[in-house]
């Protein structure tokens, strides 16, 4: 499974973004879709994850109620909608498939795409 995270970009706080997943590759096979960031210096934390149903999502508590995993099966495509930004969201942003749900755990998830930096600006 290959993935391509994008929708990064800069945005002031209180504002929107949508990131996206492209997944290419095994597409049919039973994977979860996970959502991590990484700020400089600290170590990769979950966001988010949809399950390969699309029915269960499961949240870290930092972006509960302020950020939305959602899919498009027909393009292949996992969603991240972020709302009500803050300055500490601001991350190197990674969309990750894996086997598991819920997962929390970076080594639970076996592809990852590039990541897609977010910044967010006071």
């Amino acid at each position: 499974v290959q993935l391509q995270a994008s929708g990064g970009g800069l945005v002031q706080a209180g504002g929107s973004l949508r990131l996206s997943c492209l997944a290419a590759g095994r597409t049919g096979s039973r994977y979860a879709t996970g959502w991590f960031r990484q700020a400089p210096g600290k170590e990769r934390e979950f966001v988010g994850t949809i399950s390969w149903t699309s029915v269960g999502t499961y949240y870290a508590d930092s972006v509960k109620g302020r950020f939305a995993i959602s899919t498009d099966n027909a393009k292949n495509t996992v969603y991240l909608q972020m709302n009500s930004l803050k300055l500490e969201d601001t991350a190197v942003y990674y969309c990750a498939a894996g086997k598991g749900f819920p997962e929390d755990r970076v080594e639970a998830y076996d592809y990852w795409g590039q990541g897609t930096q977010v910044t967010v600006s006071s």
